[in-house]
Order: C-alpha cells, then structure tokens, then sequence
C-alpha cells in the first residue's frame, strides 16, 4: 500500500509540474534531494555505527546483562505469563535498552528474536498473544532518552543546538509509553477474556 502512495505522489508531482510549467524547478529538485540524501545516510550511518559500538561494548563488558537484571522486576510486571528464566525476556530487556539508547537501528535484531521466542510460547499460532501485543506497542512508543536520530537529522541541517531536542524527545516518549502500556491493558482486558470465550466456543 505504501509503495502505491509513493508511487501516486511522485505521479501527482511530475503531473502538476508538467501542467504548471515548473519541470525545471522539479528536476533541481530532484537531483539537489538526490545528493542531500546520500549526504544524509552516510552522516546516519557514521553516528549509528559509533553507537551501535558503544552498544556491544556494553554487552560484552556485561552492562547490558546488570540493566536487563534491573529491569527485571518491570519486565515481570509487564509480562507475567513469561518464565523468569524465558529467553525472550532477555532479548525483550535489550530491545528496550537498545531503544532508550535511541538505536532503533540496533534494538531490531534483538526484537525479532523476541518475537520469534514469544511465539514459541504462545498457545495461538495463529493470532498474536497478549505478550506479543504488549512488546510491540512498548517497542513502537519507545521510550528514548537519547534520540540519536533525530540529533543527526538536525545537525544535518545546521541547527545551532541539534541536542536540545533531548528534553522534549524523553518527554514525549515517556507519555507515548505511558499512553501504550494503558491502551495494551485496557485493549487485553476486553479483547482477549471475548477471545478466549470464541476458542472455547469453536472447541
């Protein structure tokens, strides 16, 4: 669906600009975004790598293990049908360190892990369970308190403080998560009690 968006829009330019006798102004266009976005990969890519080293140092040096050991008792809170000994508890612990961190790039090897251990657990192949669910809104409402990517796109285009976003950014990532985790719950308190009632009824 969204390469079809894409493709609409592209269309849509070309076709005003066609009609409106501006080809010129889009071709510029064009070519000046076509270098600004290279320029912009390879600045992503040099502060993503630089972090995503400082992550796999940690790792190694066991920082990563003493935080996922801290974060223990909220990942028990949240997912409480998982065995503490659940290796998916461990991957789920570094996706989360990994996007506080503000590496959305690097949380995303640990959260397919988790997703594929969370469905070896999960009674319903066919539908997502309620843990699923759950590490996957707190994933995508991420709280951050460095926001990496963002600090690069700024500076990319010469802001004179490109780190003053880190205030704002921690806290509207903290409220999204928030917002999260209480929709999850209000969400598992009516969907899946109806779902559980349909299985048994289809049994």
């Amino acid at each position: 669906m969204l390469n079809y968006i894409w493709a609409g829009m592209i269309f849509i330019g070309i076709v005003a600009a066609a009609f409106t006798g501006r080809m010129p102004e889009l071709t510029n266009a064009v070519l000046d975004s076509s270098v600004e976005a290279v320029m912009l990969c390879i600045r992503m890519a040099g502060i993503m790598s630089m972090w995503a080293g400082l992550m796999k140092i940690a790792e190694r040096a066991g920082v990563v293990r003493g935080l996922s050991k801290k974060m223990s008792p909220m990942l028990r809170l949240l997912f409480p049908n998982l065995k503490k000994e659940s290796k998916a508890l461990e991957y789920i612990s570094t996706n989360f360190i990994a996007n506080i961190l503000g590496l959305g790039w690097a949380s995303t090897p640990a959260g397919i892990k988790a997703m594929n251990e969370l469905q070896k657990t999960n009674p319903d192949k066919t539908s997502a369970s309620r843990e699923m669910c759950m590490f996957m809104i707190i994933n995508m409402s991420s709280l951050q308190l460095v926001t990496v990517s963002i600090i690069a796109y700024r500076a990319q285009y010469n802001s004179a403080n490109p780190s003053e976003i880190i205030g704002p950014g921690l806290f509207a990532t903290f409220v999204s998560t928030v917002v999260a985790i209480a929709v999850a719950i209000i969400f598992e308190k009516i969907y899946f009690p109806r779902r559980k009632i349909q299985n048994e009824a289809l049994r």
